[in-house]
């Protein structure tokens, strides 16, 4: 078998796709590949960027923390969120950006500093996937 099925859910939406070649996913320790045959386990994910190479043609995906499950030739995504490249609003990512960095600079004792850190990694994500 050289290809397998994915599908990625989310609490507000759910994908599936039918004979993905090959799947790379933003895991704790950088990015991974999964190719047909792969072996079983569960991963965890972080925020990245998700490709999905199917029918010759590659997908982005912007993508939240979560896990991975690999079994019977089939993979299964559970994330925070997902939008695909082609669907961010840059102006908005940008905002949430500016947002970020401002909050970081102002020391506020309200927001502590592991929020702000998500935030600025969340809008550089989705930054850097919607250009792709």
């Amino acid at each position: 078998m050289t290809a397998y099925n994915v599908e990625i859910v989310t609490p507000i939406r759910e994908l599936k796709f039918q004979d993905v070649s090959y799947l790379r996913c933003p895991g704790l320790d950088g990015s991974f590949g999964i190719m047909s045959n792969h072996r079983e386990g569960i991963f965890a994910l972080s925020v990245g960027e998700i490709k999905v190479y199917q029918d010759g043609k590659n997908e982005y995906y912007a993508t939240g923390e979560g896990f991975a499950e690999i079994y019977n030739d089939s993979v299964k995504l559970l994330v925070e969120s997902l939008e695909k490249s082609n669907e961010i609003d840059s102006n908005r990512a940008k905002n949430s950006l500016q947002r970020a960095k401002q909050r970081k600079t102002e020391q506020n004792s309200e927001i502590n500093d592991a929020r702000v850190e998500a935030s600025l990694t969340r809008a550089l994500n989705r930054l850097r996937v919607s250009k792709r």
